[in-house]
């Protein structure tokens, strides 16, 4: 299967790391076009490839690697999806600038960490991300280890878990191969309104948790 990643960030680029360690082919986008992801492709070696935004959407598999904010932006106008697998990597926070009034507020818990929690009216972040990707099959993953660990699944001699969920069992099954194809532990969580909220930031009982199998 042919594989897309939306955003070339933080996120966007370690994942990218990670499957080109493992060969693994796959374009990757951003809002700046091509040209100016150059020096990380030719950084990253012959099985990563920069596209336009559609050229990524395209694939078999989606990565979207956005921060929360941009998603609209970044994800209006796109093909039809057709059913096609979305890996939503997001988490529902804003990054503060750390001179701004935000980033000092002493009623947000999460200051300290540079960002603060996006209220989506009760809702998990997978079921407003739903609406961004009309028609695509939707897993969860990729969101909730520190983006600096993920092109390294291997830690302290055993390997990294790394947690999904979604409504689809087929598109489960191909994210699930394609974890376990880049050296990860995956472990389902179930359907998106049960493992969504499970691994999502800032709040979710298993995010931000480094767990490994023995």
């Amino acid at each position: 299967m042919s594989i897309g990643i939306i955003g070339a960030g933080a996120l966007g680029s370690n994942v990218a790391l990670l499957l080109a360690k493992n060969g693994i082919s796959a374009t990757i986008a951003n809002s700046r076009g091509p040209e100016s992801l150059a020096g990380l492709v030719e950084e990253l070696g012959p099985s990563i490839k920069a596209g336009t935004v559609e050229a990524a959407a395209s694939a078999d598999i989606v990565v979207v690697a956005l921060r929360w904010t941009d998603l609209e932006k970044a994800l209006a106008g796109l093909p039809t999806w057709n059913g096609r697998i979305v890996i939503d990597g997001t988490n529902a926070v804003e990054f503060l600038d750390p001179d701004s009034p935000d980033a000092k507020d002493p009623n947000n818990p999460l200051a300290a960490y540079g960002i603060k929690a996006i209220d989506l009216g009760g809702k998990h972040s997978s079921e407003v991300f739903r609406k961004f990707v009309p028609g695509a099959h939707i897993v969860k993953a990729f969101n909730h280890l520190d983006v600096n660990v993920l092109g390294d699944p291997a830690a302290s001699g055993a390997q990294r878990v790394l947690f999904y969920s979604g409504d689809d069992a087929g598109a489960k099954a191909e994210v699930r191969k394609l974890l376990e194809q880049t050296g990860y532990f995956p472990v389902d969580l179930g359907v998106l309104d049960v493992g969504g909220p499970l691994a999502s930031l800032p709040f979710g009982a298993l995010a931000a948790i480094n767990f490994v199998r023995i």
